[in-house]
């Protein structure tokens, strides 16, 4: 039999170097399948000699900002059940994206971020997890119905591909579907006590009830300081697009270049994809929806594979090196080796 001091080595000293060489090889095998990344590669590199530097050079200091503000939110959402610094929180998000990257719809999110908290505390953890991604997908789904109806005010206007073949119905069913979506989302996230109510009439739900209470006492002011970090982090990720699709000169339209991503965003909030994977997805949605209003389909590609570099990969990679620094066995909180 395995014994317990058997299992922490392993754990400890094993399993973090473990999933960095796995998480690295992941990553590796995906950017080399990928047909244009030299010539995005060779763009990029010849942007920042261009008059454009500055905007590459912005949309890598935004990432920062995006990935702070995730931080920040799920500080503030841990406040009722622990106390964590700021760099802390950060670390824990980039360990969390790690995980991630190699998981549908990124689920594997929670799993790295809660080794950054005492035993005691990480099951609840994720639940106040989860009211932080459901506070940015409700952004995301608010904002691309807006732009859905935008669409459909200008229908006749917008030069749709000719494979598409849509029926103007369509759009005013869908945006009315997805408006009565937005505000039930809207509804349950002020009202997320209802979800706990619900659970306790399940029959053999009493495990999970003690992971649910920590979200039916989140004050008010919590979710409305998490909903507007996540309205903020939304802008941050629109002017990062934009400032990459103006630097590979695709367009200098800011308010069409705007509405577009603001759809594709709904689009692949929508899509059940693993983050590694949806690189491919995400280039053919972009040359449909930008097809629209520009020509330069390489710097479309180039513009949605960096943003997938910069926003993603990057920090994905820096998230898997500090899950080697971790150590996983303990009743405290996850330390970092020396």
């Amino acid at each position: 039999m395995v014994s317990s001091k058997n299992i922490k080595i392993f754990l400890n000293y094993w399993l973090g170097p473990l999933i960095f060489i796995w998480l690295s090889w992941s990553i590796y095998r995906q950017l080399s399948s990928q047909p244009d990344l030299t010539t995005t590669w060779q763009q990029m590199q010849e942007t920042l000699r261009t008059e454009h530097a500055w905007k590459l050079i912005a949309v890598v200091v935004l990432m920062l900002a995006n990935w702070g503000l995730e931080a920040l939110k799920w500080r503030e959402l841990l406040l009722p059940l622990h106390r964590i610094s700021m760099v802390k929180a950060f670390k824990a998000t980039l360990a969390g994206l790690a995980f991630a990257v190699n998981t549908p719809n990124r689920i594997g999110e929670y799993g790295g971020r809660v080794l950054y908290l005492p035993e005691g505390k990480r099951m609840a953890s994720v639940s106040l997890t989860l009211i932080g991604s459901f506070s940015q997908v409700l952004v995301t789904l608010v904002v691309g119905t807006i732009s859905l109806w935008i669409w459909y005010a200008n229908y006749q206007s917008v030069d749709l591909p000719s494979h598409w073949n849509l029926q103007e119905i369509w759009v005013p069913a869908l945006g009315w579907l997805l408006s009565f979506i937005s505000g039930a989302a809207i509804l349950l996230y002020f009202r997320i006590s209802w979800v706990v109510r619900a659970a306790e009439k399940i029959p053999g739900a009493g495990k999970i009830l003690p992971v649910l209470q920590v979200v039916d006492h989140l004050p008010v002011t919590i979710l409305l300081r998490v909903l507007g970090w996540s309205v903020l982090r939304y802008a941050v990720f629109v002017i990062q697009y934009i400032l990459l699709l103006q630097s590979f000169n695709v367009t200098d339209a800011i308010g069409v270049a705007a509405w577009l991503i603001s759809l594709q965003f709904l689009i692949m909030a929508i899509i059940p994809t693993i983050a590694l994977a949806d690189i491919g997805i995400r280039g053919k949605l972009a040359l449909e929806l930008f097809g629209m209003i520009s020509t330069n389909q390489l710097g479309i590609i180039a513009a949605a594979l960096g943003i997938w570099l910069i926003n993603l990969i990057g920090p994905a990679i820096v998230g898997s090196l500090l899950i080697i620094r971790i150590k996983l066995v303990g009743s405290g909180p996850v330390k970092e080796k020396k």
